[in-house]
């Protein structure tokens, strides 16, 4: 993703919500990285405490964080969304209070219809302009995230979003009249074609550093680009066509995945954990708290109690914030345990 992003002329900020490990992030930050995301101030923290310093929330901070926001920000580099002009307004004034300024950037509803201001409103080259005109805010530029790029159909679905994307946040910049530094998107299923957008400065992908099977059924990875895998023991066989895993919905989540094909189940099988592939007749059906029940089609391997399995899940970033630690692996070979250090910090 660095070669990419680099090779496209733009900066790779990589969202640590994925991973929320200090040691993964400065792995990203050692190969080139200009800083990283975090989803949280509570995450931004435990980062900023690793010694990373450089940090964007591209997330709403609300003005009752003052203290923890002016703390952070007093040690690191610290940067912001608003998108919603009062809250603007109260971050500014709190700052010419204490006498400073916050780094901030107008989040841009791109058609994932979560945050941010509506680009097509005749109002919102105005109030990009009145954001960068606040006295207590230091004015980076706009930021945005094609969360719908999960839903695309088809590749070319995918890239006409990405597309779409840069092509509003650069008509959004000419209808402000404001300079803009930066210009920064940030989605894993859309980052192959946000590279070669022109006018973009900055990507934000996260679930890039593990991927997951839903980043292979939209055609983002493949399977041996799967980072994050989670090993299940198999401790019931109640019947010959059911295996029962030790890996539940406190494990695996009970996401379900998206693709440009149907996805059924919660997770990916690998019976061999060795091996290139998962094994399709081996399905996770459903989940309890502390159990998968997968079904066993014809043929596929017996699977005795107390054997081991590989599982790719639907979405790796859940699954890191219901783990303590990680090990890192190079084939059978434990090289290190990675304590998952951001787990849980939901404030």
């Amino acid at each position: 993703m660095q070669k990419a992003v680099s090779d496209g002329g733009k900066a790779l900020r990589p969202h640590c919500k994925t991973h929320k490990s200090p040691v993964i992030a400065r792995m990203q930050l050692d190969a080139g990285a200009n800083g990283v995301c975090c989803a949280k101030l509570g995450e931004a923290e435990v980062f900023a405490d690793a010694g990373v310093t450089d940090i964007r929330l591209p997330y709403p901070l609300n003005p009752v964080n003052e203290d923890r926001v002016f703390a952070l920000s007093d040690r690191v580099t610290l940067s912001f969304i608003v998108d919603d002009p009062e809250v603007a307004r109260e971050w500014s004034a709190l700052a010419v209070r204490r006498g400073t300024r916050l780094n901030v950037l107008v989040k841009v509803d791109v058609g994932f219809h979560r945050c941010g201001i509506d680009p097509a409103n005749p109002a919102a080259g105005r109030t990009v302009a009145d954001v960068a005109s606040l006295p207590g805010l230091s004015f980076l530029g706009l930021l945005s995230h094609a969360g719908h790029g999960y839903g695309a159909g088809t590749a070319a679905d995918a890239e006409a979003i990405a597309v779409e994307e840069a092509r509003i946040l650069r008509d959004l910049v000419a209808a402000s009249g404001v300079a803009c530094r930066e210009i920064s998107v940030g989605a894993t299923p859309t980052a192959r074609f946000s590279v070669s957008q022109p006018g973009i400065t900055e990507m934000r992908p996260g679930n890039y550093a593990y991927f997951d099977r839903t980043q292979v059924g939209l055609g983002a990875a493949a399977w041996d680009d799967c980072a994050l895998t989670v090993l299940a023991r198999v401790v019931s066989r109640p019947a010959p066509d059911r295996v029962i895993l030790d890996s539940g919905s406190k494990t695996l989540t009970n996401d379900l995945a998206r693709g440009f094909a149907p996805m059924p189940g919660y997770g990916a099988v690998f019976a061999d954990v060795h091996a290139p592939a998962p094994d399709e007749r081996l399905a996770v059906e459903r989940l309890s708290e502390e159990h998968a029940n997968v079904r066993a089609a014809a043929g596929a391997p017996a699977l005795p109690t107390g054997s081991l399995v590989r599982i790719v899940p639907n979405h790796s970033c859940v699954v890191s914030n219901l783990v303590d630690a990680v090990w890192l692996v190079d084939g059978d070979r434990v090289v290190e345990r990675l304590p998952v250090a951001a787990r849980g910090r939901i404030t």
